[in-house]
């Protein structure tokens, strides 16, 4: 293939890919010697700079990635802010703070706080990696208890538990309207047990 050609199929390859892409790995797919391989990456990041374009070919751990200009950055992180907060529903952003907030709690006591299941909410916070089984409770049936993730801090931007604001100040991390809250499930059935007023406060993700 000629240069221009190669230049493409080397940016589709690692735009595709998301994680860095070693030369390794580019010399098996297309089957170029890794010097021309190297001078289209080398052309790529050059045409990235001159037209001043908003993404910029860069060496990261061994391999080669897309990422964004950091001029950009402040753009950048507003968006994807907005993205991520409008990813969850009302019912799931008031289930996941009581979660945060109670850690570890049971979904029966989670189900008395908001008065209503969170089955479906439990769940979806579950499959969003942003909540976790951290253990059981000592009580009939022995019930899963629930906190929050690693996944969870970087959501929400905040490098530990202790970094959450006061309950007075939750719609800042936790905003909640109207308009964003899903379909409830039924109300639950089951009450909490005593020691749902008691449990304890977060000091740490795990």
């Amino acid at each position: 293939m000629d240069k221009e050609q190669l230049i493409g199929v080397v940016e589709a390859l690692i735009f595709v890919s998301g994680d860095p892409v070693m030369m390794r790995r580019l010399v098996e797919v297309l089957e170029v010697p890794e010097e021309e391989i190297k001078a289209a990456l080398d052309a790529l990041a050059e045409r990235y700079l001159q037209t001043g374009a908003g993404i910029q070919l860069m060496e990261v751990a061994g391999g080669y990635q897309l990422r964004t200009r950091p001029i950009h950055s402040s753009y950048v992180n507003q968006y994807l802010e907005r993205k991520r907060k409008s990813t969850l529903s009302g019912a799931g952003l008031e289930t996941l703070a009581i979660i945060a907030y109670k850690q570890p709690i049971s979904r029966v006591e989670v189900e008395a706080i908001r008065g209503v299941g969170v089955d479906g909410v439990l769940k979806s916070l579950l499959d969003k990696r942003l909540v976790k089984v951290v253990g059981v409770k000592e009580a009939p049936g022995r019930p899963n208890l629930y906190g929050t993730t690693k996944q969870f801090l970087e959501y929400f931007g905040i490098n530990s538990l202790d970094d959450l604001p006061p309950v007075e100040n939750l719609s800042d991390t936790f905003p909640v309207s109207a308009e964003t809250r899903e379909e409830e499930e039924a109300p639950a059935t089951e009450t909490a047990s005593p020691e749902a007023s008691s449990s304890p406060q977060p000091n740490g993700a795990t």
